[in-house]
């Protein structure tokens, strides 16, 4: 654990350390590209925070390389070395997209291309274990294709969620964390040197995160851009692609026992076929409803629109702040969710604990929606949003009174006085990132 820790330490400050003069650098070359009708900052911001990602990961590999209770996983697979070859083309790809703007199909061409790389250095799903039917050998065909629309899936979906600040960085990192405690898990409760890999990816990918998110939380000084998005993505496919078909789930030895319990004991070996898509759950639901959002419209499944769930979050009346956290918290909800049903199945109190936890993000997710009544007296002790109403009202009856007293001097020349507007309704540092709330059009 201390060496998988070393390596996470090690990417997160080399990322932080480089993601500052990467800004620099992204202003002088011009890569700030200017603000779109969907972008909801305010400002043009630098892009290409993905070059400090890529050194991070260059540096967490390296030093994993140096260090004897690791270094064995470089010797033994070529998986490390496949994942650097399709990180370094996927991330090429986006620094140029990210400056030149190049066409969505050359991206998904480059990403199928960077997925093959990984295929062909053996980085590939080799079975595949399916409930009802056991453990499926898969051939070199269905391996490769099942991989490469798994790298390309798991690119475009956190691709698409990358539109906050710290949005993608931070669910990525959250997700990761569960897969790193599953993996680590596998290897060292069961002894399967096949998810060490999984569990070196899934380290470094953390520590590219969390270097990156202090210069991108809100309001965020540098974007990661195409250049970072797709190469989390990459990284966090190849992880998953490492333990769902690398790791044997016959090894394992749960075949014991009664029925009953050989039923609990065998979720473990489903979970790595499962994992993957809970991590990955909120932002391929995103994907999925974008593709058919835009194509029920008669558009591209790549056209670009504000349809986005973090969009949808701010429309309801979310800050940017509260929108990025609830985001934050389903993504955790389902990752650990999925971690804790595979060490404990037989238990009913995970499965109560995530039904309540879901009815806490729905409330969550609707409270924009309700603004309760406050008494008089509990005026002074409830957030100022629930006094607006209520002292605009104040403010109306106190005009009209002076209107009816004659004191109102609106219809004399010369005494225009307007009232001062609320500090902190608009603006940057306003309830929203965009400006008032009524920018948004209403959908019904």
């Amino acid at each position: 654990m201390r060496e998988y820790l070393l390596t996470l330490c090690i990417t997160a400050a080399v990322t932080y350390l480089l993601t500052g003069p990467v800004r620099k650098f992204a202003i002088v070359a011009g890569a700030m590209p200017e603000i779109r009708a969907r972008d909801v900052h305010r400002e043009p911001t630098p892009r290409l925070g993905g070059i400090a990602m890529f050194f991070g990961l260059c540096a967490g590999l390296l030093v994993a390389d140096h260090l004897t209770s690791l270094n064995w996983v470089f010797e033994k697979s070529n998986e490390p070395r496949a994942l650097l070859s399709g990180a370094a083309l996927i991330w090429l790809i986006g620094v140029l997209d990210d400056k030149f703007e190049i066409d969505a199909l050359i991206k998904l061409g480059g990403q199928m291309i960077a997925a093959g790389v990984m295929v062909m250095q053996g980085l590939t799903i080799l079975w595949l274990p399916i409930p009802g039917v056991g453990n499926v050998a898969l051939t070199q065909w269905q391996g490769t294709l099942l991989t490469v629309a798994l790298v390309v899936i798991t690119i475009n979906a956190v691709n698409f969620v990358d539109g906050l600040d710290g949005l993608a960085a931070g669910m990525v990192c959250i997700a990761t964390v569960a897969f790193f405690l599953y993996a680590y898990r596998v290897w060292v409760s069961y002894g399967i040197e096949a998810a060490a890999p999984a569990t070196l990816f899934a380290s470094i990918l953390m520590g590219m995160c969390l270097g990156f998110l202090p210069h991108n939380m809100h309001p965020a000084r540098v974007f990661m851009g195409d250049s970072g998005s797709m190469l989390i993505g990459l990284v966090l496919a190849a992880g998953a692609i490492s333990i769902t078909g690398q790791v044997d789930p016959d090894v394992m030895n749960l075949f014991s026992g009664s029925e009953r319990a050989t039923v609990h004991q065998m979720v473990p070996v489903y979970i790595p076929l499962l994992m993957p898509l809970t991590i990955i759950a909120v932002p391929a639901a995103d994907l999925v409803l974008a593709i058919v959002r835009r194509t029920w419209r008669g558009q591209s499944p790549f056209a670009a629109d504000r349809g986005h769930l973090h969009h949808r979050l701010l429309e309801i009346g979310h800050s940017h702040s509260r929108a990025v956290l609830i985001m934050y918290f389903w993504s955790a909800l389902i990752a650990f969710g999925a971690l804790a049903y595979s060490v404990n199945s037989a238990s009913m109190w995970i499965v109560l604990g995530v039904v309540f936890l879901s009815a806490v993000g729905l409330v969550l997710l609707l409270l924009p929606r309700f603004t309760p009544r406050v008494p008089v007296w509990a005026q002074r002790f409830v957030p100022p949003r629930y006094r607006r109403r209520r002292a605009a009202a104040e403010a109306e009856a106190g005009l009209a009174a002076a209107e009816a007293a004659g004191e109102g001097g609106c219809d004399e020349p010369g005494t225009d006085e307007r009232a001062p507007v609320p500090a902190g309704v608009s603006g940057v540092n306003g309830a929203t990132a965009i400006g008032t709330r009524g920018r948004f059009l209403d959908r019904s």
